[in-house]
């Protein structure tokens, strides 16, 4: 059963991390309008700025791809999965750091850099919780 939930919870975040392919081919008026929208003023027109955010988003999206990876054959890849819990933990204590340090409002901060930690650590815990089928 808890290898079911842990295949769930592999296979919706790699599912929803795929959408942002999306955002990469999002054309820039929507980035802008989007950014406007959400309170951040002043979306600097800037190539840099859009290839920054377009490839933030291929990362988040390759990311995805190798969580659904992950989840297409458990048993094999059944190592990653502490890796990817503990490097998604990481990750969210740095995105709090650099959010922080970027400017970005409160909100955005706590939202993104939050809910990347508690998902690692939902990984963590589902992972503890599931015996492995190794040897």
């Amino acid at each position: 059963m808890n290898e079911r939930y842990l295949l769930i919870f592999l296979r919706l975040v790699g599912l929803t991390a795929l959408l942002a392919f999306g955002a990469a081919l999002m054309p820039e008026r929507w980035m802008i309008e989007i950014a406007e929208e959400l309170g951040i003023k002043s979306f600097p027109e800037h190539p840099l700025t859009f290839y920054l955010a377009r490839n933030l988003s291929l990362l988040y999206g390759y990311v995805g791809a190798v969580m659904l990876l992950v989840a297409s054959d458990l048993a094999r890849y059944r190592p990653l999965v502490s890796w990817m819990a503990k490097g998604t933990i990481s990750f969210g204590v740095l995105q709090l750091i650099v959010d922080a340090m970027s400017g970005l409002p409160t909100w955005w901060t706590l939202g993104e850099g939050t809910s990347t930690l508690i998902g690692g650590v939902m990984l963590w815990w589902l992972d503890r919780r599931t015996p492995s089928s190794g040897p």
